[in-house]
């Protein structure tokens, strides 16, 4: 359990290793992050970024559409948020924060599911600690450690790493000096590492 506030130490990719650039209020890069660990042949770096502090907002979804394509993938139905666009700053500080404790991608899929399968509010200060008490992480320890200048300086670097990687949209996986971003990022991702892409769907 992490039980204390940690200071974020960057970690850079090793050489080869995709990097997947998300948002937890975006509904794209949730379709991304539950598939990605089975579809990329490398694992990837997880690299939370604050979208709407880069202007990056996640687009009104088509409820349907989206709906369709969750369903084609096997995920748990779609239940989206009460208010919209989710706000998202809490969740990707304490993002930051488990990622400094090796648990981003359990926290992150964690809040993905309260907020696209569970209808929850991001933005509600209990989603989040509901997803951090399902990787382990103490409530406490959460939130202060979201506060720290630490995290919020780490978070904001992310972000400027991403911009200076191509990064445009969300969601956004880097493969070497490409970035692949949009709907499609995924399958064009496993392509570029020479794996055939599946049909997009």
């Amino acid at each position: 359990m992490i039980d204390g506030p940690l200071t974020v130490h960057r970690v850079a990719p090793a050489p080869g290793q995709p990097v997947f650039y998300y948002d937890l209020g975006h509904p794209g890069c949730y379709l991304v992050a539950e598939r990605i660990m089975s579809t990329l042949p490398v694992v990837p770096e997880w690299e939370p970024v604050h979208g709407a502090a880069l202007g990056w907002l996640p687009p009104t979804p088509d409820a349907a559409g989206l709906a369709r394509t969750i369903a084609q993938h096997g995920l748990m139905p779609l239940r989206l948020p009460p208010s919209w666009p989710p706000d998202s700053a809490l969740a990707m500080r304490v993002a930051t924060y488990a990622k400094g404790g090796g648990r981003a991608v359990a926290f992150s899929l964690a809040a993905f599911r309260q907020v696209f399968a569970g209808g929850r509010d991001l933005g509600d200060e209990g989603t989040v600690l509901i997803a951090a008490a399902a990787c382990e992480m103490h409530p406490t320890a959460v939130l202060k450690g979201a506060g720290l200048r630490s995290v919020q300086a780490s978070l904001q670097r992310a972000g400027e790493r991403a911009r200076q990687a191509g990064v445009s949209q969300l969601p956004a996986i880097q493969v070497g000096a490409e970035v692949f971003a949009g709907e499609d990022a995924l399958e064009r991702a496993t392509g570029a590492l020479g794996v055939p892409a599946g049909p997009v769907t």
